[in-house]
Formats: C-alpha cells, sequence, structure tokens
C-alpha cells in the first residue's frame, strides 16, 4: 500500500469491523456477478471508501450500466487518474425517498399540561427539582 493510498477496512475500521464488512463484501457475489463485485471494490477504493455499502452501491451501479446501453460512457479510471466518486448507500436511499406530506407534530397538548401544572398552586417552583 502506498502512503495516502486507499486504506483496507480493517485498517480504518477496526480488526472486527473491517472483517465484517470484507464478509459484506464477500457475500455480495451471492446476488451480483464478480466482475460487478470486483469493479465495485475497484471504484469504492479508489474513492476511498472502503465500506461494504459503497462497494454494493457501486457494483450495482455497474451492473445497472451493463445492462443499460450507454452513449459516450468511458471506462472506469486507472489509479493515476481522476479519483471516482461514490455515493453512500444511506444517501442514496435518502435521495430516493418519497416527499414526507405529514404535518409537523404539535407539543400545543404539552404546553397546556405544563400550564395546569404552574396553576395548579403546589410550592413547587419552575427550574426546582421535585
Amino acid at each position: 500500500m502506498t502512503p495516502g493510498g486507499p486504506r483496507p477496512a480493517r485498517l480504518t475500521a477496526g480488526e472486527r469491523d473491517g472483517t465484517r464488512a470484507l464478509i459484506e463484501v464477500l457475500l455480495l457475489n451471492r446476488h451480483l456477478a464478480h466482475e460487478h463485485v470486483v469493479a465495485g471494490l475497484a471504484t469504492a477504493l479508489r474513492a476511498g471508501a472502503p465500506t461494504a455499502d459503497a462497494v454494493a452501491l457501486e457494483a450495482r451501479k455497474a451492473a445497472q450500466a451493463e445492462d443499460e446501453p450507454t452513449v459516450g460512457a468511458s471506462a472506469p479510471g486507472l489509479p493515476g487518474e481522476t479519483p471516482a466518486t461514490v455515493t453512500l448507500l444511506h444517501e442514496w436511499r435518502l435521495a430516493h425517498l418519497p416527499p414526507d406530506t405529514r404535518p409537523l407534530p404539535s407539543v400545543t397538548l404539552y404546553d397546556q399540561l405544563l400550564r395546569r401544572r404552574r396553576t395548579s398552586g403546589s410550592d413547587h417552583h419552575e427550574g426546582e427539582a421535585q
């Protein structure tokens, strides 16, 4: 490994979590073709994101790119070229959620409870512990 280059997940996340991430990446081969997992791993490492989520997302992107015809698409870069960008899985999921149209919660009922407590005539003063 070169100084300043990509670091393995074990060094980034620690022994236990790095091993868990490696196992998650290996299990991707159950659902994705080997070449897509390798492409996802290479892209994630070039981008400096050695996480199982990043590898999974990039592997799925590689599989999708192979399934969809693209015009003017370029091949993945080599280590000396411009670094790749990676979208983390949780960011991608958040970006693809439908808008939340629910109204904001109200705290009016709680305010009423506080007013009742203050006017109940107890000896307790606001800010003191009971």
